[in-house]
């Protein structure tokens, strides 16, 4: 590994991040925290912060992010509403673990999003990663909407896009959302750990 290249790169990615990304990143590193803690203000925080990054992703053309973050903007208002809105009965909408019918769901969505973002992006775009523009965009497609609705799968789904996303943004000379995202992997740990053992206290209620 040419660490060389990497301290040049985070140097010249850190002279050249606009106050823009930089406000992108702390709000969604606060969305993140937000919806670690299980609190409604991950949908706030979020919605500012991908409506940034919508701008951001069509400066460096990664256009399947870019609609993935149109696409974060409308499920946090859902997600939101479906928070803000228990069963009768219940203060809180529960934390739960997928059946296996929405384990199979959520594989075939992730299959049919990966698919069709990927013949667009190779027939209608100049993107030069769509392989990985569309592998991260689906897997947090599937990510966000497990989170609107409480899944705890949803952190294994965020798990695996930060992870891909961490090259993938220093490679397009986004070094501090690339930072960004390594701190989100490790956060995204901590949620998965969190969520296992809420959805055991809300079973066992």
């Amino acid at each position: 590994m040419d660490w060389q290249y990497i301290i040049e790169g985070i140097e010249n990615g850190l002279a050249a991040m606009s106050w823009l990304e930089g406000i992108a990143v702390v709000f969604g590193l606060s969305s993140v925290y937000y919806s670690m803690k299980e609190n409604i203000l991950v949908f706030p925080t979020g919605i500012i912060s991908t409506l940034i990054y919508v701008w951001i992703c069509l400066q460096v053309k990664l256009y399947a992010d870019m609609g993935i973050n149109a696409y974060y903007f409308s499920m946090s208002i859902y997600g939101w509403y479906v928070w803000s809105n228990p069963k009768p009965g219940k203060a809180v909408v529960p934390i739960t673990w997928l059946s296996k019918a929405g384990v199979f769901q959520s594989l075939a969505l992730w299959a049919i999003s990966y698919l069709s973002l990927y013949l667009v992006l190779i027939n209608f775009t100049d993107s030069d990663v769509p392989y990985w523009d569309s592998f991260t965009t689906s897997t947090a497609f599937v990510g966000m909407w497990l989170m609107a609705k409480k899944k705890v799968e949803n952190w294994i789904a965020w798990i695996i896009t930060d992870l891909v996303s961490v090259p993938l943004y220093f490679y397009k000379g986004l070094v501090l959302t690339s930072f960004q995202y390594l701190v989100f992997t490790v956060l995204a740990v901590f949620g998965l750990i969190v969520w296992i053992k809420a959805a055991k206290k809300y079973a066992e209620a």
